[in-house]
């Protein structure tokens, strides 16, 4: 059998790529911001793991869900300059070397799947968005060969097992090794813009942006908002007309919220009523013109659609994406005085309001036996609300 030296260069890294690549301990918990070059040198880390390995030894990478492998996947494949060098196979995806050895990746949505082959090193990628289920088989994998494994991921709050596992790491447990890598770190050495994280440090609401780029975690089934700021923002109620609308529409036991901003972002109108569908199209059809965004979400739908034969709606289909963008959205209007909010009711849900982490993202929503209509509504009039520019010049705090 002919044997072929292989000429391998590793790429140029940053000072804390290297560290994390060459740490000596064999499991290694990387807490990092976003877009800070952590994939790039884990990927490459990898690639040696498996130069070092035999003919038929595996090596995994391993991320939450297909497309995220094949992110992985499809970036080692462009790493290497040679035309042909990996022999690829699309329908498992795994790249098998000249000599023979195998790099797989798999996704961590069925943690049964992951038992079996003995593996030799294996990446764990966006580690806080996975079950400990997957840590655990990847673990007994690990076992017979000895392999050394490195998780990576963003941070997402504290009830997660890589947050636990970090927080081993980080207290000098034997055998681990523990990095943080903030945005500012990533722009010390040129891998991201100063502009672009200050753009997204004002932009972003403050726990996003703690736990995205500071890699600072913030406490599962907290206030999305921030007390301070909810607190900041009470004024009273406007006598300048609304120019944007939200409703939410009652369901069962719940309310049905109007809330209207004027052009400096206060409160213009605010109403909370139980009624039934023919008063409810009414009420709506009552109020002054300005666009409306409603939830359109079950029941309403046919009662907007009435509606919008006479009145311009835009409506909102609740999804857990929509919704989470529509938080947010608040949350920055709040957490950056954009807005002024009412004592009574509309203070104290949004004070009630939490966020949190499960294995679909982050959830928004009120504890059990308490409501979010308010919260909703106001919500749906800050994402239609064009007076940016002007918000905030007649709040009163």
């Amino acid at each position: 059998m002919s044997h072929r030296t292989l000429n391998y260069i590793r790429p140029e890294m940053t000072d804390y790529q290297r560290e994390i690549m060459d740490c000596p301990e064999r499991f290694a918990c990387i807490e990092a911001s976003t877009k800070s070059g952590k994939t790039l040198c884990m990927v490459v880390w990898l690639l040696e793991r498996a130069l070092e390995c035999k003919a038929n030894q595996s090596v995994f990478w391993v991320a939450p869900v297909f497309m995220q492998s094949k992110i992985a996947f499809d970036r080692m494949r462009n790493q290497i300059s040679q035309r042909g060098f990996f022999k690829v196979n699309e329908t498992r995806m795994s790249l098998t070397l000249p000599h023979g050895a195998i790099i797989e990746f798999k996704s961590g949505d069925n943690a049964d799947s992951l038992y079996g082959a003995d593996c030799y090193a294996a990446v764990l990628d966006e580690s806080s968005r996975m079950g400990e289920d997957v840590w655990v088989a990847i673990r007994s994998t690990l076992t017979a060969t000895n392999g050394p494994a490195k998780l990576i991921g963003n941070v997402r709050g504290r009830k997660n097992f890589f947050f636990k596992m970090a927080q081993k790491a980080k207290a000098g447990e034997q055998n681990y090794f523990y990095k943080k890598i903030t945005c500012w770190d990533a722009v010390n050495a040129g891998i991201l813009l100063k502009e672009e994280i200050e753009d997204a440090q004002r932009s972003l609401p403050e726990y996003i942006f703690q736990e995205l780029y500071m890699a600072e975690p913030g406490e599962d089934g907290a206030n999305p908002f921030g007390m301070e700021h909810i607190n900041r923002c009470i004024g009273s109620l406007s006598t300048f007309p609304a120019v944007v609308y939200g409703i939410d529409l009652a369901k069962k036991q719940d309310w049905t919220v109007i809330v209207g901003l004027d052009q400096f972002g206060n409160i213009a109108h605010f109403d909370r009523f139980q009624k039934d569908w023919k008063q409810t199209k009414e009420t709506i059809l009552s109020l002054p013109n300005a666009l409306i965004t409603a939830d359109a979400t079950g029941v309403g739908d046919p009662v907007l659609e009435d509606i919008a034969r006479e009145r311009t709606v835009e409506m909102v289909i609740y999804t857990p994406r929509s919704k989470q963008m529509l938080m947010e959205g608040l949350a920055y209007a709040l957490q950056n005085r954009k807005i002024t909010i009412l004592e009574g009711i509309m203070k104290d849900e949004l004070e009630s309001f939490e966020f949190v982490y499960s294995a679909n993202g982050v959830q928004y929503s009120c504890p059990a036996g308490m409501h979010d209509d308010v919260v909703n509504a106001l919500a749906l009039a800050v994402k239609n609300f064009e007076g940016q520019s002007q918000i905030g010049q007649y709040c009163v705090y």
